[in-house]
């Protein structure tokens, strides 16, 4: 690295920040991913070099995303973060192995991110199979062993429901498919009784027909777990616009937070004037682990793609190390904390872990 070279190093950041992208989930990430860019600069940057980071909205359109990653490219950055929406994230991971650009998703869970192994794309979230794994294990040791999914149509969504037909099945459960598009939200309340659910998860878009099929089915059916492994109640919109409050959903938290954590969660509430998401721990710990390995293998593409195995770093949720996992093409954290929460229904703004894995 030219130590006498004072200009910034560019980091690139897809981030959903206009519908129908995800905007509360957006804000979150790019939180993160500030507060660990000013962190950087606060103690030298990299090698003396301040840390820039060039945010492009993607708004969950995969097409955007990829325009994006090509216009960052030409800009220079050294390396590429961020991303929520795992459809968006695939299409980028698309163009960053064409281009030979460093990639650390963030946030993304879809296990097939890459259609081929790359060495180009790292990933900080847990890959789906994981995470609703964790799930199935929940709803079963909940007593729920017929399971109804209001499902709507996207790879992602897919993804979901064929892990949560397998995984169940496998250990004795029932999963009903609805399709969210074709069925009114009254009609899914009647497929529950005619099929005797007594959990709907939902696989859908929000606002809608997440919101609706929330308010139906807590207005007619309210024996009926109501269920979102996506996360949607992390995000207090769902509980706000919804009544969301006692909907177990996936989060990627540890049951305690360590020194680090605590600290980082305290900066994240100041500046989102709410509690951080998992997704603002994310993003910070994206930038952290970007810090070290241009600290320790200079700004070169090449280089810092040959780095992820190397990479061991104490992020807000423990040391992230990265490895190839099978069925996986990038190199993945194996593995970051996982629960099962809920809101309190006494107390909105808090929550409840129900199960960990």
């Amino acid at each position: 690295m030219n130590t006498t070279d004072q200009s910034p190093v560019q980091i690139g950041a897809l981030v959903p920040l206009t519908p129908p992208g995800w905007v509360e989930a957006g804000r979150h990430l790019l939180a993160g991913l500030k507060l660990g860019v000013d962190e950087v600069n606060d103690t030298g940057g990299v090698a003396g070099r301040p840390l820039a980071l060039i945010v492009r909205d993607t708004a969950a359109d995969p097409q955007k995303a990829a325009a994006a990653v090509d216009e960052l490219a030409l800009l220079g950055v050294t390396a590429l973060a961020g991303e929520y929406h795992s459809v968006v994230a695939r299409a980028a991971a698309a163009r960053v192995d064409a281009l030979g650009l460093p990639f650390l998703c963030s946030s993304a869970v879809l296990d097939a991110l890459t259609d081929q192994p790359t060495q180009w794309v790292a990933r900080l979230a847990p890959a789906q199979s994981r995470g609703w794994q964790v799930y199935a294990d929940f709803l079963l040791a909940a007593g729920h062993s017929r399971i109804a999914l209001a499902l709507d149509q996207s790879v992602y969504w897919a993804s979901g429901a064929r892990i949560l037909r397998d995984y169940l099945g496998r250990h004795g459960g029932t999963v009903i498919e609805l399709d969210a598009r074709a069925l009114t939200p009254t009609a899914v309340c009647d497929a529950l009784v005619d099929n005797r659910a007594t959990a709907l998860l939902l696989l859908v878009g929000y606002p809608e027909p997440a919101v609706s099929l929330v308010k139906t089915v807590r207005q007619r059916l309210a024996e009926v777990m109501i269920g979102a492994p996506a996360g949607q109640p992390e995000f207090a919109e769902l509980a706000t616009m919804a009544g969301g409050a006692a909907i177990p959903f996936l989060r990627y938290l540890p049951e305690r937070l360590s020194p680090l954590g605590t600290r980082v969660e305290t900066a994240l509430r100041q500046r989102l004037s709410a509690a951080p998401s998992f997704v603002a721990f994310e993003g910070y710990d994206t930038i952290t682990v970007l810090a070290q390995m241009l600290r320790a293998h200079g700004v070169d593409r090449d280089r810092i793609a040959d780095s992820w195995p190397h990479v061991t770093v104490e992020g807000t949720r423990g040391q992230i190390r990265f490895s190839r996992t099978p069925g996986i093409g990038m190199w993945q954290w194996t593995w970051p904390p996982i629960q099962v929460a809920d809101r309190d229904p006494a107390q909105p703004d808090r929550f409840r872990i129900l199960h960990t894995g």
